[in-house]
């Protein structure tokens, strides 16, 4: 096992909200008083269930507090920062106003219990992103907590996220230099296939690199890098080995059609090194040959952040690398590509 450097940065570790119950010291008296008459304030919103088996590791099932991160998470790897993904159903639900209500109590939830209780602990910024005015309204309410270093958003909403609608998005986070970061999940608008719904949680899992493939080309195609060249965007849990292929594709199927975007100047691979890097959970490849012609082909270890995924189930014990890395390339994945991509990191780390 390669041990990480000190002062390793993790860059997705998961928390979880444990019910609705947990919102309502952050909600108005309103909301307070629609979600308990109506019996849904024992509901769980939340992405992994904190009693579903496979939705982490057995050893690291989620007692939910601070003590069970700090010793298995923070302590367990020996990451000098941590930034916490709360998935939450505020993002899925069809209510506009109700989104805005959630996202904007899971923020100060996220405050409340972990963030103000480590400082290690950083957060993305979880936006209603069912209305891109809602969304910015939440960066710019967020926007002076330094804690929080990045927008987060699912791959899979109501529409690719390249359209101007969701510009104003992209415009509040760069204003404050917040990376864009885009988390596999979906808010089930649409069939997670091309061509319809599956049976099975397999083809969903699988299909989501459809999902960022087809977000990475609506992002480029659309022009959002050259509207906003200081963007940044992460692919969280996304996997990594998919992307040699699809630049391919994407930078072939460019040079023969890129006539009808004439603002779409520099290749698909240009772009994405550019403005894109990826967590190195999971790194869905067999070896160490495969590992370092991954990192060839997506065009260098720049494009890799450190993560554990934690608490999820991609690797044995602590072995949190790919394998076959040298010393060099897990120092630029754990600390120096961490701090290059969130601007907050640097004004908060000693």
């Amino acid at each position: 096992m390669t041990a990480l450097p000190p002062g390793a940065i993790d860059c997705d570790l998961h928390v979880t909200v444990p019910n609705m119950a947990a919102l309502l010291p952050y909600m108005s008296e309103a909301w307070r008083e629609m979600i308990v008459s109506r019996g849904t304030d024992g509901l769980e919103l939340a992405s992994y269930p904190k009693d579903a088996p496979i939705a982490c590791r057995p050893g690291w099932r989620p007692a939910g507090d601070l003590p069970w991160l700090q010793k298995h998470a923070l302590d367990g790897f020996g990451t000098s920062r941590a930034i916490l993904t709360c998935l939450h159903g505020g993002q899925a639900v069809h209510s506009e106003d109700l989104a805005q209500a959630l996202c904007g109590a899971v923020n100060d939830w996220l405050i409340d219990h972990w963030l103000n209780k480590d400082e290690r602990l950083r957060a993305g910024i979880v936006v209603p992103f069912q209305s891109p005015l809602y969304a910015a309204a939440e960066i710019e309410k967020r926007a002076a907590d330094q804690r929080f270093v990045q927008v987060q958003l699912l791959a899979s909403g109501e529409m690719l996220l390249g359209r101007r609608y969701y510009w104003p998005i992209y415009e509040a986070a760069v204003k404050h230099d917040l990376p864009i970061a885009i988390h596999a999940g979906s808010a089930y608008r649409h069939a997670p296939t091309s061509v319809g719904w599956p049976s099975h949680f397999t083809q969903d899992y699988v299909h989501q690199t459809m999902a960022f493939e087809a977000q990475l080309l609506s992002l480029m195609g659309e022009g959002v890098f050259n509207h906003f060249p200081t963007l940044k965007v992460v692919l969280l849990e996304s996997g990594v080995t998919w992307l040699p292929a699809f630049l391919w594709r994407a930078i072939k199927s460019w040079r023969g059609l890129r006539g009808e975007t004439p603002w779409f100047t520099q290749s698909p691979g240009d772009l994405v090194r550019q403005h894109v890097r990826l967590t190195a959970q999971p790194f869905d490849a067999p070896g160490a040959a495969e590992v370092e012609r991954i990192v060839e082909h997506i065009g260098g270890d720049h494009m890799l952040l450190f993560a554990t995924d934690f608490p999820h189930h991609h690797f044995e014990g602590t072995d949190s690398l790919p394998p076959g890395l040298s010393a060099e390339a897990i120092r630029k994945m754990a600390i120096d590509n961490p701090m290059e991509t969130y601007p907050r990191l640097k004004e908060t780390l000693p």
